[in-house]
């Protein structure tokens, strides 16, 4: 058998961030738009739009910073979202080296 996870933050039992949300954010931070984001994810821009805003509302803070017709960067808030998914993902991942993916 082998284990299997997913990984997502919430916030008063609202899920925040989960992979998906998560690369798109990645790749925001890597093209510096979003796009060029959605594009490279396989996304409509109105669907990553609205990722974008979903995350935000749920957060209370904006997350991207969409710069008009200069593109978009992550807030200090959206580096600090990626960071933090990324410290938990990591943590499953060692775990789960650990136990050898298997059960």
């Amino acid at each position: 058998m082998r284990i299997r996870f997913r990984v997502w933050l919430e916030k008063e039992g609202e899920p925040i961030i989960s992979e998906g949300k998560y690369r798109l954010l990645r790749e925001i931070e890597r093209t510096g738009s979003i796009k060029e984001a959605a594009r490279r994810l396989g996304l409509s821009y109105k669907k990553a739009h609205s990722q974008i805003r979903t995350i935000e509302e749920r957060l209370g803070l904006e997350v991207v910073e969409r710069r008009r017709r200069r593109g978009a960067v992550l807030t200090d808030a959206g580096r600090e979202i990626l960071s933090e998914y990324e410290r938990v993902l990591s943590a499953f991942r060692r775990t789960l080296r650990d136990l050898g993916g298997e059960l």
